[in-house]
């Protein structure tokens, strides 16, 4: 086999991605006649798909020299042999979990364009709703992959003596070499949204309800007012279980008779006008518009002050920072780490070329062991909010030890273990499949 399954999981992080993103622009030239070159049981790999993830894994920023198209392909085939056994395993997704990993992806997606559908529209030449259900397939292939994956190496991990005998594997003049390092916590506040924005959006939504009650379409006004993710499909969620969303939304849709529209609900979202279509057993389907609030600059200045006064308990009065983050920073990605940033590995020290530009240049005027007032700060999903940073320590370029890089030796260790475990699986599922490549690709000698 050309390329080991070490590789192959390598790739597949990156890959798999590429795939989410396999819509093509308009402007794209050079279409590739297209043809099956795989079999998987009842899965197929086209000529298109290989030639297009390979121009997405060339693009990454993550090209090893020594990947090649074969090496692309065999991931594919990889990939849709995971998703083949999955199916023998009975291992699914929901169709509610698709949906709501689908949502982020658009979100993402949209904020690359700043937000604006129509330049996205414009740029891959299709609708929002086109694309969102090209994208769809992938998303779910995506996430049947990861938990394929996961159930193989779910109870897999490493003792401190394994991590030890990995270390001292490793050639003296192999070791990487790691530049500055820093530990950073920060506690973030979100601003609690005043009560005259949120009375201006409720009101604008009860404007919104009159002018359906009149007769105007619920969907026309979705996909024109709705600020959700849903709103390119007339604000609808499709059929949704119970405690599949957030709970005031559910709350209120279940009130409602079929066709009946509720008054503006307040979720963590933002305000809702909500409809519901119909029901069937445990399951209900509706739309909505959604308004998001942003808080005015009144909302942003308490915000400020609460925050202030947290800062003032750990600097005067010594209170602990991890415990005052997990308690009530509002990020919750750090907040479960005691508001320390970490980096891919999971280690609590990050690479200072990794921070964002804003995080680094305020670093860069701090001493060790200061905190900084209140700061603006936009959350991941692009709340505005305002945090303080806490600089901790440094770590000097060094080379890799196990004194100070023990938590990115004992991921590389599990990983390590982790890719034995799923070569094992490879040698033993890829028997339980049919498969069939295409003989133009014998010199790739797929999954031998």
């Amino acid at each position: 086999m050309i390329l080991k399954y070490t590789g192959i999981i390598r790739i597949l992080a990156i890959l798999v991605l590429a795939l989410v993103f396999q819509s093509s622009p308009a402007q794209e030239t050079g279409a590739v006649v297209d043809r099956i070159i795989a079999k998987v049981d009842d899965k197929i790999i086209l000529q298109s798909e290989l030639e297009h993830a390979y121009l997405q894994f060339l693009s990454s920023g993550q090209v090893n020299p020594g990947t090649s198209k074969c090496n692309i392909f065999e991931s594919l085939v990889v990939n849709k042999l995971m998703v083949a056994k999955a199916e023998i395993d009975s291992i699914l997704v929901l169709d509610v979990e698709v949906d709501q990993n689908l949502d982020q992806r658009m979100q993402m997606i949209l904020s690359q364009v700043g937000g604006n559908e129509q330049a996205l529209e414009s740029y891959y030449g299709k609708s929002l709703v086109d694309i969102r259900n090209e994208l769809r397939e992938s998303v779910k292939e995506q996430l049947i992959i990861q938990r394929m994956q996961s159930t193989i190496t779910s109870d897999i991990s490493v003792t401190p003596a394994e991590v030890k005998a990995f270390f001292d594997r490793i050639p003296r003049d192999s070791l990487p070499y790691f530049s500055a390092e820093v530990s950073i916590g920060q506690i973030v506040t979100v601003p609690e949204i005043g009560n005259e924005v949120k009375d201006r959006t409720r009101n604008q939504l009860l404007e919104y309800k009159k002018r359906i009650e009149a007769g105007e379409s619920f969907e026309a006004m979705a996909r024109q007012y709705s600020q959700g993710p849903s709103a390119p499909k007339g604000g609808n969620l499709g059929y949704q279980q119970r405690g599949g969303l957030v709970a005031p939304y559910e709350a209120a849709a279940l009130q409602l008779e079929p066709g009946g529209i509720s008054d503006p609900v307040e979720s963590e979202f933002g305000f809702h006008l909500i409809q519901l279509i119909s029901r069937r057993g445990n399951e209900y389907d509706s739309r909505h518009i959604l308004l998001q609030m942003e808080p005015s600059q009144a909302d942003i200045d308490q915000a400020r002050q609460y925050l202030d006064s947290l800062r003032t308990l750990i600097v005067e009065d010594s209170m602990a920072f991890e415990k005052m983050a997990k308690e009530y920073s509002d990020e919750q990605g750090t907040a479960d780490n005691g508001g320390f940033m970490a980096d891919e590995t999971g280690s609590p020290y990050v690479a200072t070329d990794k921070l964002d530009f804003e995080t680094f240049l305020t670093l860069d005027t701090m001493k060790l062991g200061t905190i900084t007032h209140p700061l603006d700060y936009q959350t991941q999903d692009g709340k505005k909010a305002v945090r303080i940073l806490y600089y901790k320590d440094r770590k000097k370029p060094h080379q890799a030890n196990l004194l100070d890089d023990y938590q990115k030796i004992a991921n590389a260790t599990l990983a390590e273990k982790k890719n034995r475990i799923l070569n094992t699986w490879f040698d033993k599922a890829r028997n339980d499949v049919f498969i069939e490549i295409d003989e133009e690709f014998n010199n790739c000698q797929i999954l031998q």
